[in-house]
């Protein structure tokens, strides 16, 4: 069995799309389209239905995704264990951040890994998204968590507090405390974010009141400071346009963390991209000025 076509096969049921596994494996939407048609007449058997909202999978189709389950981890376990033989620094690295952290804090830090240690090279996915890191969707993710899960090792950068920020050129009087956010404009939560305890709580206490909602922090972050409203944001959202109000005690506290799977740790260059990574989050003084130790 062609393993490509097994492995195209297991994204587009993940993603339901095309597009959507096209993203994953770093090929186009065609690509995909003709491994999944060529990999349907080797076998003689439909494995999708072809909806209007995505690609379904048939009896035969789930049946061989619950199977071909060993495979894959049989796989990604085969190429982390010729990774851990590398003991260079040079090569590819997946590094996945959320977008606040990766478009204020790593670029820098990026620049100067590459100074170190030029034949690395790296890429960098902005997303929230859970990626797997024991299939190597990513080496390195930096991710909000209560703890680390238990398949993968973790290095805690700090915790990150939340509070109720405004814009810095408000002129008229600022809410002291959460009961008075009733008499002013504020920006809520979208998407995943409208899931979050302080947000739930804003469209239960406060629904008339929120004129803008939005699914990214950096958005609300950015809407705050245009005058919008106020937003209730993690405190590594800080930024030159906001002040802080007062804390928000209804957004639960996250530690940030450097995650990455148990085998490949010891693989020279991520062991020297974490240990980069951790140094220069441990010494930037803005980082220091949004998190607690």
């Amino acid at each position: 069995m062609d393993w490509n076509a097994l492995k195209t096969f297991r994204a587009i049921a993940r993603h339901r799309t095309l597009a959507g596994a096209a993203r994953e494996l770093g090929v186009n939407h065609s690509t995909v389209f003709r491994r999944i048609n060529e990999f349907e007449k080797a076998l003689g058997s439909r494995l999708f239905e072809r909806l209007k909202d995505g690609y379904l999978l048939t009896h035969v189709g789930d049946e061989l995704f619950q199977q071909s389950d060993q495979i894959e981890q049989a796989f990604a376990g085969l190429e982390r264990s010729v990774m851990r033989q590398d003991h260079k620094p040079r090569g590819n690295i997946v590094l996945t951040a959320p977008d606040n952290l990766a478009y204020s804090y790593l670029p820098a830090y990026l620049a100067s890994f590459r100074v170190l240690y030029p034949e690395v090279t790296i890429e960098l996915l902005v997303s929230n998204e859970s990626f797997n890191l024991t299939r190597r969707e990513a080496d390195i993710a930096v991710r909000a968590a209560e703890k680390v899960p238990e398949h993968l090792i973790g290095y805690t950068l700090g915790c990150c507090h939340w509070g109720v920020y405004a814009s810095e050129q408000s002129v008229t009087k600022l809410p002291d405390l959460l009961e008075e956010l009733g008499n002013f404009n504020l920006i809520g939560g979208e998407g995943h974010m409208a899931q979050l305890h302080a947000f739930r709580w804003l469209d239960k206490k406060y629904p008339q009141q929120q004129v803008v909602k939005s699914n990214n922090l950096v958005a609300m972050a950015a809407m705050a400071e245009a005058g919008v409203g106020l937003a209730i944001l993690p405190d590594d959202q800080q930024r030159a346009g906001i002040k802080r109000l007062f804390d928000c005690p209804l957004a639960k506290n996250s530690d940030i963390w450097l995650l990455t799977h148990p085998d490949l740790r010891h693989v020279e260059r991520i062991r020297l991209l974490i240990k980069h990574l951790r140094e220069a989050f441990a010494s930037d003084i803005r980082w220091a000025a949004s998190v607690a130790s």
